[in-house]
């Protein structure tokens, strides 16, 4: 009888005593995090909890981040000008 996971297509790979699921992190976000998106993320972590798990567990942070930093580039090449 196999697990949901082996019906799935997922395979395990035994680590000593313990069969461990083989499992990989697909990065659909290639949107790069600067100052700006580390400066909002520090302020979200100490801040606003809450919001930063619900981002967190909801996979939106990568692209909540993002979306600050440009922004937040926009901004100071206006303001730069």
């Amino acid at each position: 009888m196999k697990t949901l996971f082996e019906q799935l297509g997922g395979t395990f790979t035994m680590q000593g005593d313990y069969y461990l699921p083989n499992l990989t992190v697909e990065e659909t976000d290639t949107h790069p995090i600067g100052v700006w998106g580390q400066r909002r993320m520090h302020y979200l972590k100490h801040h606003r909890k809450v919001l930063y798990y619900n981002l967190l567990t909801s996979c939106k942070l990568h692209s909540h981040l993002a979306d600050i930093e440009e922004q937040a580039q926009d901004l100071f090449f206006r303001i730069v000008k």
